[in-house]
C-alpha cells in the first residue's frame, strides 16, 4: 500500500488557523463574530510601497532573482539593522525567505538533524513545535508561567543548556504573550549563553519595532558581542509594515548559516518575486510614519484590553509591552458552566465563548500554556471594544 512520508504523521495544521477558519465559517453563516484569533496587524503600508510595486511591474523581466536576496533588499535590511543598533554585518551575513516562518523552517533544516535537541520557552509560538516535530528534533520546553510574567529566567536557561542542545530558540517581543525582555533581563540571559558555547542561538525578533512603554528592544548580541558568531536574528516586514501577505522574511548571522539558507532557497523557492522585493525595499527605506503611528495605536489598544481583562474577577494577565497580543490566565473558568455547558479547560472555554458570544480566541494550550488564551487586538476599534464587553459578559454568566 502506498504511504506518505513518515514525517507527515508528525505534521499538523496550525491551531491558530483552525480557530480562524471556524470564525470565518460562522461569520459567513451570518453570525456577528469578533475575531481575536489571528495575528495579523490589520493595517496597510503607505502609498509609497504600492507605488514602488507598480513601478517594478513596468520594468518586470519575468526572470529569476537572487537566491540570497537582491542587493538593494539586503542593503535595506542592513540599514534597518543599523538603525536598531546592529553594526558590522554585511550582505554575506544575510539571506531572505518567504516570510519569517519559512526562514525558521530553513534554519531548522540547516541546523537540526533528527534527534538533535532544540530548547525554547513556554508559552511558544505554535510553529516552533510544529517545525521541530516535522524534522524529528528533540524538543525541550522551559515552562514560564504567568507567575513569572511568562519570562525565562537565567537559572532555567543555565540548567537547560547544560545538556548542550544544538539550538536555543528565543522570541522577543513574544507571540503569544506580548511580553518584552528588558535590557537587564537580556544581559542576564546573555551572560548564561556565553557560558555554553556549544549551542546555536536563534532570536525570533519580528516584533522588534512594536515595543511600548519605553522599555526598548534588546538582543543578546548587543549585550555580549562575542555571541555574534553563533546567533541568528530573524526579522520580517509582516508585522512592522502591515505586509504579512507579501511574505518577506530575513536572517542575519554567521556567514556559513546565511549561505546554508541560500543553498536551501536555491533548491525550493529560488528567489523572492521582483515586485515583492521592490515593495519591501520601499517599506524599509521610505517613510516610517505608518509604523510609528500603529505602534502608538497598539499601545493604546493594549491599555484597553488589559483594563477590560483585569476587571474580570479572577482573571490574571501580565502586562504585555509589545507586539499586539494579550495572554490572560482564564483558569478561573475551569470547573464552571456557561448556559449548561461545562468548562473543563481552555479549549472548552474558547469554544463556549465563540458559540455563546461570537468571540474567537485561541486556546493557550496551542502555545503550551493550557491555563490561558490568546487575544490578538488588531481588529477595528469598535469590534475590539465590543468583543471585550462580550468577554466580560461571558465570565459574569459563569456558574
Amino acid at each position: 500500500m502506498l504511504q506518505l512520508a513518515q514525517r507527515m504523521s508528525r505534521a499538523k495544521p496550525s491551531a491558530i488557523m483552525v480557530i480562524a477558519d471556524r470564525a470565518r465559517q460562522l461569520k459567513a453563516a451570518g453570525r456577528d463574530v469578533v475575531n481575536f484569533s489571528i495575528g495579523v496587524p490589520n493595517f496597510l503600508p503607505g502609498e509609497h510601497v504600492y507605488q514602488a510595486a507598480r513601478e517594478a511591474l513596468k520594468t518586470d523581466t519575468g526572470g529569476y532573482g537572487s537566491n540570497r536576496g537582491r542587493d538593494d533588499l539586503l542593503d535595506a535590511f542592513l540599514k534597518h539593522l543599523h538603525e536598531g543598533g546592529f553594526q558590522g554585518y554585511k550582505r554575506n551575513n544575510c539571506a531572505v525567505a518567504i516570510g519569517a516562518k519559512h526562514m525558521l523552517y530553513n534554519l531548522a533544516e540547516a541546523l537540526l538533524d533528527p534527534g538533535d535537541e532544540i530548547v525554547f520557552a513556554t508559552p511558544y509560538w505554535t510553529s516552533y513545535v510544529d517545525i521541530a516535530e516535522i524534522l524529528g528534533a528533540k524538543i525541550t520546553l522551559l515552562p514560564c508561567p504567568p507567575e513569572q510574567n511568562y519570562k525565562l529566567t537565567p537559572v532555567q536557561l543555565d540548567k537547560a543548556l547544560a545538556s548542550k542542545p544544538k539550538v536555543f530558540l528565543f522570541n522577543n517581543p513574544s507571540n503569544p504573550t506580548g511580553m518584552v525582555y528588558t535590557k537587564d533581563e537580556i544581559a542576564a540571559l546573555a551572560a548564561v549563553l556565553v557560558k555554553h558555547p556549544d549551542t546555536w542561538i536563534i532570536t525570533d525578533d519580528i516584533y522588534n519595532r512594536m515595543v511600548f512603554d519605553g522599555v526598548g528592544y534588546h538582543n543578546f548580541v548587543q549585550a555580549k558581542p562575542e555571541l555574534r558568531e553563533r546567533t541568528v536574528i530573524v526579522d520580517s516586514i509582516s508585522k512592522t509594515y502591515g505586509m504579512p501577505g507579501w511574505r518577506v522574511g530575513f536572517m542575519v548571522g554567521p556567514a556559513k548559516i546565511a549561505q546554508a539558507v541560500v543553498t536551501l532557497n536555491s533548491n525550493h523557492i529560488t528567489s523572492l518575486p521582483e515586485v515583492v522585493t521592490a515593495a519591501a525595499v520601499a517599506a524599509m527605506t521610505g517613510p516610517q510614519d505608518v509604523t510609528v503611528a500603529k505602534c502608538a495605536d497598539f499601545a493604546a489598544r493594549r491599555d484597553e484590553v488589559l483594563g477590560a481583562l483585569l476587571a474580570i474577577p479572577g482573571v490574571k494577565c501580565p502586562r504585555p509591552q509589545g507586539a499586539f497580543y494579550a495572554f490572560p490566565d482564564i483558569s478561573i473558568a475551569f470547573g464552571k458552566s456557561h448556559n449548561g455547558k461545562k468548562i473543563e479547560n481552555d479549549t472548552d472555554c474558547c469554544a463556549a465563548l465563540l458559540d455563546a458570544k461570537g468571540v474567537a480566541c485561541v486556546p493557550g494550550s496551542a502555545f503550551g500554556e493550557p491555563r490561558s488564551l490568546r487575544i490578538s487586538y488588531t481588529c477595528p476599534r469598535a469590534q475590539l471594544t465590543s468583543g471585550l464587553a462580550r468577554m466580560q459578559e461571558f465570565f459574569a454568566e459563569l456558574k
